[in-house]
C-alpha cells in the first residue's frame, strides 16, 4: 500500500523548505495530501515567484512540473474541503507535517480551533495519536509562542524550528534548505541523501 502523508504550508516565511520537502516525499513514492493556506500562497509568490492556478487539478500539475516529479501522487485539498480524507480520523494519514508553520497556525492547533482544513487535519492527527511535525520559522519567539509550543509538545507533537546547522559546511542556500528537510525526513523514517549524518561527512 502506498504511503500517505499530509503536508500543510502556512503563511510563515520558508516556502523553499516546503517545496523541497514535497519534492522529496513525492520522489519517495508517497501520496501527499497538500494543503496551502491563503497566506502561504502569498509567501510562495514572494519567495519563489509561484502563482498557483485556482483549480486544484491544474495546481497539482503545475507543482509537479515545477518540482520535476511525476504527477498522480499529489492531491491538493481546499481549505474548506471537509470531505477530504485528512478531515476524518478514519481516513486521514497518520503522519502530518506543517512546513512552514506560522505562529497563528501553531496557536490554532494548540487550542483546537479547527476553523479550516489545516487546523482540523492537525487536530485529527493529534487525537488519533499519530505523528505531527510543526516547522515554525519565526524569531524572536514570544512567551505566547513558547507556551503554545510547549503545549503541543506535551500533546505529542514534534516541534522542529527551521534552524539549519552548519557542521556539513554549507556553501549555498540549497545546502541550508536540505539540512532542515533532511532532519524532517529522518523523523518520518524516509531515507534521504540530501545531507550526510554527523560524523560521516568528514569521512567522505
Amino acid at each position: 500500500m502506498q504511503r500517505q502523508i499530509s503536508l500543510a504550508m502556512t503563511g510563515a516565511s520558508g516556502a523553499p523548505y516546503a517545496l523541497r520537502l514535497l519534492q522529496q516525499l513525492l520522489r519517495a513514492d508517497c501520496h501527499v495530501f497538500l494543503m496551502i493556506s491563503s497566506a502561504a500562497k502569498v509567501v510562495l509568490a514572494t519567495e519563489n515567484s509561484i502563482k498557483l492556478p485556482s483549480q486544484a487539478d491544474k495546481a497539482s500539475q503545475f507543482i509537479c512540473d515545477y518540482l520535476e516529479v511525476e504527477s498522480g501522487k499529489l492531491t491538493i485539498c481546499g481549505k474548506e474541503e471537509w470531505f477530504s480524507p485528512v478531515a476524518s480520523g478514519s481516513a486521514a494519514p497518520k503522519q502530518m507535517i506543517v512546513c512552514p508553520c506560522s505562529t497563528g497556525t501553531l496557536s490554532a492547533i494548540a487550542n483546537g480551533a479547527s476553523d479550516n482544513l489545516i487546523e482540523r487535519a492537525a487536530d485529527v492527527v493529534l487525537k488519533e495519536k499519530g505523528q505531527l511535525i510543526l516547522v515554525p520559522r519565526e524569531m524572536p519567539l514570544s512567551t505566547i509562542h513558547l507556551r503554545n509550543m510547549l503545549s503541543l509538545s506535551e500533546m505529542g507533537a514534534t516541534i522542529m524550528p527551521a534552524a539549519p546547522g552548519f557542521y556539513h559546511e554549507p556553501t549555498s542556500i540549497d545546502d541550508l534548505i536540505n539540512f532542515v528537510v533532511a532532519r524532517i525526513l529522518d523523523h518520518i523514517n524516509i531515507d534521504q541523501t540530501l545531507v550526510s549524518r554527523w560524523g560521516y561527512h568528514k569521512q567522505q
